[in-house]
């Protein structure tokens, strides 16, 4: 599976709408054109109107019935009704434009109005990797910052979600450490080995998860003969969980810049798919995490 056939799945879809806050931004009005114009979504754009017009001009977008502009005055204004939107079915996702990460999760998060479930947030990235045959899907780079087990139980679960609804079925999950055996002194690999103990027991339903593994005996069967490790996820991983921010960063950005792979992204564990992209993100990644998203409905 490749991220062209996510759109190509979600185009075949029910249309969906999707709420930007804050979308008087070039890339995300790019994104909008190039989704509009395979038929991916339609579109209500929160934000300061003449900005956002005159961004639609030079894509030569008006306003249609796939296409709404509401103004606001602040980025919180936007934040708060581009979530309202979606809360009252209104909408079907929640995009965020040119807005802080604090901003749009602030209004994600009101008790009134919000998108609460009460599970964890989390962010699942699906990357297009030359030379494998699937999609890898990264968690959690973006949101929890150290996660305990039990968060990170809820993080899986979410990364499944995602990825049976995009056709992947029963994803095989790897707790990702340094190696790939148990050291009391690596907490990491303490939590990996639980994780796959909760997973055997039923406590993580929908997946397979084995670990703790390394990076490398996770993703390549070459690898994990080469070291002696075996099981149903070693080399086959589809689901990467990371144990920290900092770990899923690096790796997010490494897979970008160094792999120069693809990705789209969203928000899994709330009452709608949130797509929450870097405002450094290309349009192209906008659009895999729009159709990513739809696909997640």
């Amino acid at each position: 599976m490749q991220l062209e056939q996510i759109i190509q799945e979600a185009t075949q879809l029910p249309n969906k709408t999707v709420a930007v806050a804050a979308a008087e931004d070039h890339e995300v009005i790019h994104a909008v054109k190039m989704a509009i114009d395979k038929g991916l979504a339609s579109f209500l754009l929160f934000g300061e109107k003449d900005k956002i017009q005159t961004l639609l001009h030079e894509q030569n977008l008006d306003s249609s019935e796939q296409l709404k502009v509401v103004h606001c005055n602040s980025s919180s204004e936007s934040a708060a009704k581009a979530v309202q939107a979606v809360s009252s079915g209104e909408a079907d996702v929640l995009m965020k434009g040119m807005v802080s990460t604090s901003t749009i999760l602030k209004a994600v998060l009101n008790k009134e109005y919000g998108l609460r479930t009460g599970k964890v947030l989390s962010h699942v990235a699906a990357f297009e990797v030359s030379g494998f045959d699937r999609l890898i899907f990264v968690t959690d780079a973006a949101m929890n910052i150290a996660p305990d087990l039990k968060q990170k139980a809820d993080i899986i679960q979410n990364a499944v979600d995602v990825a049976t609804k995009l056709g992947v079925n029963l994803p095989k999950v790897a707790p990702i450490a340094a190696v790939e055996v148990v050291n009391p002194a690596m907490e990491a690999t303490l939590d990996a080995a639980a994780l796959s103990q909760m997973n055997s027991r039923g406590q993580i339903k929908g997946c397979v998860v084995d670990g703790p593994l390394a990076l490398d005996n996770a993703v390549s069967m070459e690898a994990a003969s080469h070291k002696g490790v075996s099981g149903d996820v070693a080399g086959q991983a589809d689901i990467l969980l990371v144990p920290n921010i900092e770990t899923g960063n690096a790796l997010y950005k490494s897979l970008i810049y160094f792999a120069k792979a693809k990705v789209g992204a969203v928000i899994s564990g709330a009452k709608a798919p949130i797509v929450l992209t870097s405002r450094a993100d290309t349009s192209e990644s906008k659009l895999h995490s729009i159709a990513l998203a739809v696909r997640s409905v």
